[in-house]
């Protein structure tokens, strides 16, 4: 794999970056068409102009998601869980 240097506009300011492969890339470019809908978004719902105040909104929007992700079991339990502790006693008893 090798390292990429690419460029992202956000908010219409440009940020070099250096990336680990194409799949970060498409990852880092998907990111940042978010974060300029989202900012776009807000420049259209609010009067505020300042872009620096529109990506405060963006980041704490993310900041909120990522908190209620956290609190959530990622992982639909169904009985996996106990079937999870049941290796983890068995792989750790022959350990």
């Amino acid at each position: 794999m090798r390292n990429l240097s690419i460029k992202v506009i956000i908010a219409n300011r440009p940020y070099p970056l250096t990336v680990s492969g194409e799949e970060e890339e498409e990852l880092i470019r998907k990111a940042a068409k978010r974060i300029n809908e989202i900012v776009k978004d807000y420049e259209s719902k609010y009067a505020v102009k300042d872009k620096q105040d529109l990506l405060a909104m963006c980041a704490l929007e993310y900041a909120t998601k990522a908190i209620e992700l956290e609190s959530k079991d990622i992982i639909e339990d169904n009985g996996l869980r106990e079937e999870l502790e049941e290796l983890d006693a068995l792989v750790s008893k022959f350990l």
